[in-house]
């Protein structure tokens, strides 16, 4: 504990320094799940990346104490051997335990805990002016539920105490095939009513064509099912296998397929590929897709270096990358305008639990929609893959007819990806009464707002579309097949592990 006191009261020093001038400034955690430019700065920013620690596993309480910076694979390493899991693992290892809080994570396990912030009994938080603070459901209530989601724009969180249950040494895994839209709802309720059921999701290949995956913890895999991996470089990408159970007609709605998977296997499931997005990689590149050219580029396929190619390649430009939710009678209109103005797919879908397990648990003071009531559920959408888009204006276009969409339902979206809301458009879905009063109690109305850190500002793109001769030249430049990509790659290889600071600030660090 020595070293996080240090590291926390550096940080309380920092913070104090800039209150004192109000200036505002931005974190660096070393590494992001977030598909935004980065927009650090050299001068005013934070440094947390340090604090990467599981501090103790609490087997009598069944709770874990986790420095902000711990991702979920070296989680899920620290409590294993004690038993214990987290009720809510992010499907990606490289995602943090203190990214997962204050943005807006949740999995296949959600349906049943709620999202990842849902099961975090206290946080330690450094307040803007350099107080550190702590809150919990006993002691400053609002600051634990407002922070979460808020991409640390209340404080900087530098511990939190998880809630831990009862490992297993597998998951049993049920394939069950949907042959209608209409029928992805229905089967996802008879799934939850099941209580044996300990994790839920989907993946819908077409319009009426998909798989809804059950699973349920087991040490005593069934005998007549297959042991099968999923983080192995010999393994099959999920979602592959997933279809080829489909397409070779190996469960039925009746007899669905069954099979075994490590935990740890399935809990990151989704790593290699992400989810399916590496195999758009092969396609920019013209290189074949099957098993032995995944085997051979697997170092690439993995979404820790996956999303330091697409950050310094900026293909986040061009393909849609959005995670959304709408309520459960939202689900048929949802894909039908997915089908028309999209056609991508796959797609995910993840049933989430609005509450959790916590009576007193509110959605999430960014997470509610104010206007729309309070759904007990909402149904996850994964949209990833190439825009059908033309050119910038018709990318903007189209990712703003998907916002506009969800809202109309009554849904929301994750804010990790690129956002293109007005401003009154932002704060007529989210709290902005309450985050506003957040703010004044705690001292950060100098910092950038929520909406600050997620928007895309339209009109300065356009701006600079139209008077930067300079940024016009680049993006002409990067738009020439392949040199983005090779980029991207080429920094993957020969860069940083730091490549969202700055090169003087990297600089500075390490003096």
């Amino acid at each position: 504990m020595d070293a996080h006191t240090e590291t926390v009261a550096r940080i309380s020093s920092t913070l104090k320094s800039f209150y004192t001038t109000k200036t505002p400034y931005r974190i660096y955690h070393g590494s992001t799940n977030s598909t935004r430019a980065s927009t650090l700065s050299r001068s005013n920013y934070i440094d947390t990346s340090t604090l990467t620690h599981v501090l103790k596993v609490d087997t009598i309480n069944a709770v874990a104490l986790v420095e902000p910076n711990v991702p979920m694979d070296a989680l899920v390493a620290a409590t294993l051997p004690h038993g214990l899991l987290p009720p809510v693992v992010m499907e990606f290892p490289g995602i943090t335990t203190g990214g997962g809080y204050s943005g807006t994570s949740a999995e296949s396990s959600s349906f049943r805990h709620g999202f990842f912030d849902r099961n975090i009994n206290w946080v330690e938080i450094v307040l803007p002016n350099g107080t550190i603070t702590r809150a919990s459901h006993e002691e400053n209530t609002d600051l634990l539920h407002g922070a979460a989601s808020s991409f640390g724009t209340l404080g900087v969180v530098t511990l939190l105490e998880l809630q831990l249950i009862p490992a297993r040494k597998y998951v049993e895994v049920t394939y069950h095939p949907i042959t209608s839209g209409e029928d992805v709802i229905p089967k996802i309720q008879e799934l939850t009513n099941d209580p044996s059921n300990d994790y839920l999701d989907g993946i819908m290949f077409s319009r009426n064509t998909g798989v809804i995956v059950s699973g349920r913890l087991t040490d005593s895999p069934s005998p007549s099912t297959k042991i099968q991996g999923f983080t192995a470089s010999t393994d099959p990408w999920f979602y592959i296998h997933a279809e080829r159970i489909l397409s070779y007609k190996k469960g039925t709605k009746e007899n669905p397929f069954v099979d075994t998977v490590p935990i740890t296997d399935y809990l990151f499931r989704y790593d290699r590929g992400g989810f399916w997005v590496g195999k758009y990689a092969f396609k920019y590149f013209i290189t074949p897709f099957n098993r032995v050219t995944r085997y051979i580029l697997d170092y690439f396929m993995h979404t820790r270096v996956m999303y330091h190619a697409l950050h310094k390649s900026g293909q986040m430009n061009i393909y849609v990358i959005q995670d959304v939710a709408v309520p459960y009678d939202g689900t048929v209109e949802f894909l039908d305008f997915l089908e028309g103005d999209f056609g991508i797919y796959p797609l995910w879908l993840c049933p989430l639990k609005m509450k959790g397990n916590r009576g007193d648990s509110p959605h999430g003071l960014l997470a509610e929609v104010s206007s729309k009531g309070k759904p007990e559920y909402l149904l996850n959408f994964g949209v990833w893959g190439p825009s059908p888009a033309r050119n910038t204006s018709e990318f903007i276009e189209i990712n703003r007819r998907l916002e506009k969409k969800v809202d109309a339902l009554g849904g929301k979206k994750w804010l990790y990806a690129q956002t293109y809301y007005t401003e009154q458009e932002f704060w007529e879905i989210y709290n902005k009464t309450e985050y506003d009063a957040l703010r004044r109690k705690y001292g950060a109305e100098h910092l950038p707002s929520v909406f600050d850190k997620v928007k895309t500002d339209l009109a300065e793109e356009e701006r600079r579309r139209r008077e930067d001769w300079g940024s016009w030249l680049r993006a002409w430049f990067w738009s020439i097949w392949p040199l983005s990509g090779v980029y991207g790659v080429l920094a993957v290889i020969l860069g940083s592990r730091e490549y969202l600071l700055p090169k003087k600030a990297i600089k500075e660090k390490k003096n």
